[in-house]
This record gives structure tokens, sequence and C-alpha cells, in this order.
């Protein structure tokens, strides 16, 4: 349909408004609060204008919205249900019904709060989830204290269920209360509305703004309380090596009914609440603004011991604790559920709390697990800011769980796309900056894994990174494979990054073609380090890791058809070949019960894209066969039974299938990725 310059210009001032507020977390949490502009339009099929409105519809995000995330609506349509509102029971029935309020085709689809927008009188409107704002909305006496920040000027609306009603009530609110700019919502958040994009924007700011300096002028000096001795963050290094210690085994217990991918962080905010005596108390009241607790349950898992404690003890607490939360949580579902409420979700915790060290959350990928962490960051602040001034009080226990089982958030959660068949496992590569490393990362990604990037070349490594994604997908880390400590160091990597490491590809290498008489020492030793001593480091630190987890795993190497195949001049590499070949068999066998495969891939030569024959392998076994090195590849394929050339994308779709969730009952495999090479046939 043919927009107006003017309504071009609605849309535009829009997008422009939600882009500056959503960019700054000062004022809403990441996907948290929406924003809408009404204009008249011509109508296509009568050619008379019609009053429409635009609104950000279901699950997008203020910070990057785009046209295509608004809702469009007819306001005629809209203000209509009102005359058909069956009352507060009926919710559910109103947000059905917006979808016969729509205009055109295409748009997101309307929100929860899309009756807040289209009811209130308003020509522009915005709804923020500041902490702030919160702060006041869940003080004990927040209606007092609304009344001392602003005067007449931002209305005290009492909590109510986001939907229908919530819109009627903040709309009879305003006509009652013409000079107000906005409303505080009790336990939620903050509304504004303007006659221009501009003036809502800036309403908006100016309650929040307003609010922030309230908090601050009028605030105690230590909401949290004083600091318990012994509960001090540790120093950086010594607490972050212990948060990778502890990562795989919260990240296990955080993983009992449904795999999870692990963040974490240790903001200093976050360490300075677990170190006050009241974060027990405050953090058992959970969170209270809807879009928080959805994302970090109806309260956070707390260790109740100093950082510095054995870590025996500790796990054994984490134990006992994490056992303790689930039948919590239990209780509270069945405390609640009624006959048609969805079934329970799972029962553990997406928030655990360690003072000392930090807070490690949860989700199906990382990007949720990590924005489950900032919005228990946003948590953090709304409790010193009611603290501050009053009692944090949020919301009762009951309306948490009428919105986390919410027939509207399961109805959400079925539309989800069905997840990859690697989504929540953290893999690691080794050599995965090139060749059949850098193919074999890009595939695991593909399918939904969280990849760690290790090679020697950081700076491609990195690069591939980016290329990934970024750090919700893959991170990077610079590592010699013979080097113990630099393992090491990966695992924590991939520990503190996801939350532990699930699938391991040792695929690093280097290969040294010559006869057996000028084979050096060196040679042979450079060989077996970096290929046997190498996976044997990498297979041995990932096993600590998988184990720790108890969620079982898989190791795979990229072994060689020359693991059982006897090739001219290629002694040293031949025999660490058959170590590597022996290592997925020894592995295979002592990893069994629990839960790890060991399995191994034997490629033929891989020419094309290897770092190993870009390196110099390529000329000396270019020589050995009397062939020209750039045409090593067809002299390869040539020897083989189908003809074909292997690539490194053959051997990264052996390892997929390894891993991919078919062979669940396969371990101490070889899979031959060599076009059919008889005399590498497996016997």
């Amino acid at each position: 349909m043919e927009r107006t310059d003017m309504t071009h210009a609605e849309v535009e001032a829009l997008l422009a408004r939600s882009h500056e507020l959503g960019a700054d977390p000062r004022n809403t949490n990441y996907a948290g609060g929406n924003a809408s502009a009404k204009a008249d339009e011509t109508d296509p099929v009568t050619g008379s204008p019609v009053p429409l409105m635009w609104v950000k519809g279901s699950g997008g995000d203020l910070g990057t919205l785009t046209e295509d995330g608004l809702a469009v609506l007819r306001i005629d349509r809209l203000r209509s249900l009102v005359d058909v509102y069956p009352g507060v029971d009926c919710e559910d029935e109103m947000v059905a019904a917006f979808d016969y309020c729509l205009h055109g085709k295409g748009g997101a689809a309307p929100s929860i709060d899309t009756a807040m927008h289209g009811l209130v009188d308003a020509a522009h409107i915005d709804h923020l989830h500041p902490d702030a704002g919160i702060a006041l909305a869940t003080a004990a006496d927040g209606e007092k204290l609304t009344e001392e920040c602003f005067g007449d000027q931002v209305a005290w609306v009492p909590w109510r269920r986001p939907g229908f009603q919530l819109g009627l009530d903040i709309a009879a609110i305003k006509e009652r209360n013409p000079q107000a700019i906005g409303v505080i919502l009790g336990g939620h958040g903050i509304t504004a509305w303007g006659a221009t994009s501009e003036e809502c924007q800036a309403n908006s700011l100016h309650i929040i703004r307003t609010a922030e300096e309230f908090l601050a002028e009028r605030g105690a000096a230590e909401p949290f309380g004083p600091v318990v001795e012994g509960f001090q963050p540790l120093p950086e290094q010594r607490r972050r090596d212990r948060a990778a210690e502890l990562a795989p085994v919260i990240r296990g217990l955080a993983s009992t009914d449904r795999p999870q991918v692990g963040h974490f962080d240790d903001a200093p905010e976050v360490l300075e609440f677990l170190s006050r005596s009241e974060h027990p108390r405050l953090a058992a009241l959970g969170t209270s603004c809807p879009d928080h607790f959805l994302r970090t349950k109806v309260r956070p898992l707390v260790l109740d011991l100093p950082p510095d404690a054995a870590l025996d003890e500790v796990v054994a607490r984490l134990n006992e604790l994490h056992e303790s939360y689930r039948a919590d949580y239990r209780a509270y579902y069945e405390r609640y559920a009624t006959a048609d409420s969805p079934a329970m979700r799972g029962a553990d915790p997406a928030i655990v709390l360690v003072p000392g060290i930090g807070m490690f959350s949860f989700g199906k990928d990382k990007q949720t697990a990590r924005v489950a962490a900032e919005f228990y960051r946003n948590a953090i602040n709304v409790m010193r800011g009611a603290e501050a001034v009053s009692t944090y009080q949020p919301i009762d226990e009951s309306e948490k769980f009428r919105i986390e089982y919410w027939a509207l958030e399961e109805a959400k959660l079925q539309r989800m796309p069905e997840p990859k068949p690697l989504a929540t496992r953290v893999a690691l590569v080794t050599g995965a900056a090139s060749g059949i490393g850098k193919a074999t990362a890009k595939r695991l990604s593909a399918e939904g894994a969280c990849v760690v990037l290790a090679d020697l070349d950081a700076d491609n490594a990195q690069e591939l990174a980016d290329e990934l994604g970024g750090p919700d997908k893959a991170v990077a880390a610079q590592v010699d494979v013979t080097d113990e400590e630099q393992v090491a160091a990966a695992m924590r990597t991939a520990a503190l990054a996801f939350g532990g490491v699930d699938l391991v590809v040792n695929n690093a290498g280097l290969s040294i073609s010559k006869p057996l008489l000028e084979t050096s020492v060196r040679d042979w030793d450079l060989q077996h380090d970096v290929m046997a001593r190498g996976s044997f480091l990498i297979s041995r630190e990932a096993a600590r890791v998988m184990i720790a987890q108890r969620m079982g795993g898989d190791v795979v190497y990229i072994a060689s058809k020359n693991s059982v195949f006897a090739g001219p001049n290629n002694v040293a590499y031949g025999a660490t070949k058959a170590d590597q070949a022996h290592q997925v068999r020894l592995l295979a066998a002592e990893l069994g019960e629990h839960g790890i495969r060991v399995n191994g891939v034997n490629p033929d030569g891989v020419v094309r894209g290897s770092g190993i024959f870009a390196g110099g392998w390529g000329a000396q076994r270019a020589k050995v066969y009397g062939v020209e090195e750039e045409k090593l590849g067809e002299f390869y394929a040539q020897r083989t039974l189908l003809k074909r050339e292997v690539l490194p994308e053959h051997v990264a779709n052996a390892v997929f299938a390894l891993c991919g969730g078919d062979l669940t009952h396969t371990t101490g495999l070889h899979v031959p990725v060599d076009a059919g090479v008889a005399a590498a046939f497996l016997r």
C-alpha cells in the first residue's frame, strides 16, 4: 500500500526514537518495552482517511527495531474492542482479537502491550523498563514516592498484569490527569506520551532522569547493608580461575532437565551485591518486572559459602542447594498451577550467584544466557534503588506464576523454531583457523554449536570468530597444543564463555615428509609433540570438564588414512597418526562410563585450503610421487576408488555425522573420508 509522506515521516520518527531509547540500558532492557505512533493514512479500498497505529510487535527489540518489526493496526477497530471486552479473565481472547484489527499485510504480531498504546489518547507512547523507574515501582511505598519525586506530573498505576485492562486503567488515569506526561506502573516500569515523537521521547527521558536523581539524592549510602567479612570479591585472576572451575559443575546442575549454555558475569555491581549482608534476603524475593523474571525465573540459586572455601566443599554444597531449589520450584508450581496451566518447563535455576566470584546464567543459547545475566543486573539496580529510599517489594509470587505460565507465553514458546541439531552444545576445535579445522568449526556453528576456535594464529582465529557471529557464537583462543598450561587455559576460556565443553575436535597438526634416514630426532619429536602429545593434552583437559558437567560429550580425532596405510617417506607422520588412532580406542574404552564417546575420522590427503599442504608438505609429497604440486589433489583423487578429491568440507561432514545426534551408540569408530583407498580399509 502506498504511504503518504506524513506517515512515512511518522514511522521514521518512531524508529529513530526507538533506537535512541533502546541504545541506552538505563532506559530499558534488551527486547523490553515498546513504542508507538498514530497517524491517518488513506485506505486503499475506500479512498478515505483511516486512523492507524504503528507499534513494536511481539519479540522485537527497541534498539534494533525495523519497520518489519512493527504491527500496524486500525485504531477505530482496536478501540471498538472496549465494547465487547468481557473482563480480566479473558485477556487471552483480547490478544487474539488484535489480529482482526491489523491493517494490510506483513508486519509483526501484536504484543500484549498493544492495548496500552491503542487505548491511551496520545499520538506517541513509550513503555519502558528503566531501572530507576522500576525501583520506584517496586518500593513498598512507591505511590507516595512517585508523588514526592514528580508531583502531579507523573501518576501512579497500581500493579496489574499486562493486557487490555491495564490499557484501560492507564487511559482512565491519563484522562483524569491531563497535566501528566506519564505514569509509573506498580511493580513493572513506566509509560510516557506526547503529541509529537520528540515530545514523547523527551517525556520518557525526563521521567527516567528525574527518578535517577531522586534516588541518588534521597538514597541511603549502603542500601544492601554492610560488607560481610570473607565474602568480598577475590582478586581478578583467582576469581576467574575459580569461576572456570565451577562453571562446568554449575552448568551440569542447571542442565538437569534440559541442556543449557552458560554465561559468566563478574560485573562490579554483581560482586558488590553479593558481598553485602542483605543479598540473601533480597535474592530470595526474586525480580519484579515481568521481562526480568521471565528470563531469570522466580528467584536465583545463591551459594552460601565464602569464595575461598575448598572446591570439594563448594561442589557438595552446590549439589545440596540445587536439590533444594528444584524441590522449592516444584512446590511453587504446584502451589499455583491449575488444571489448564502449561506443564512445568523445568525446575533448574537460570541464575546462580556465587559470592566473591560472580553470576552464572543459563539459557537455550549464549544470547539467552547473556541476556538473563543482563536482566539480573537490572534487577540488582532496581533492588538498590528501592532499598535506598524504602523497602524492595516485588509483585506477589502468585502474579509471577500467572505470567510465567500464561497461555500467551506458552504460545510464544511453541512458535519458536525447532532447535538445530547441535543447539546448546559447546565445541572446541584445534587448528581451527584454516583447512579442516576451519571447515569443521563453520559446520558445527551452522548446526547450532557455540565454538571455541583454538589455534596458534590468534588473528586468523579471531577473524573466523567474527565471521561466525561474534562472542555469542564463537570465541578465539590462542593455543599451542603442546603446552599443558595453554591447553588448560583454552578450557577455561570455554568455561567462562559458554559454561564448559561438550565436543572436542583434535585437528591441530603439521606434516614432515622425509625418508627414514633423513628424519631427524627433532622432526620426530615435533611431529609427535603437536599431534600425539597435543591430542592427549586436549582430550585429558576436555575430559576433566565433561566429567565435572556430567552431561556426556564427544571427542573426535582427525587422524588419517596414514594411520593404517604405510606410505613412502612418511615415518614420523604415519607413526604419529597411528598413535592418535589408538588414542581413540583407548579413550573410548576408558571414558564410556561417563557417557563420553570418542571417535576418529581418517581423511585422505586434503590439499585445497590446507595450511599443512601450503606450508611445504604439499611440495614434499608431490616430489615423492613425481607430480606437479598444483596437480597433487588430482593425483590423490585418481588413486581412489571413487576418483574424487577430498576437501575440508567432506571431513567436517563426517565430524557432524559422528556428533549430530544420530550415532548415539557409536564409540571407538574410525570413519574413512578418503574416497576409497583400498589399502587403508579398516580390517
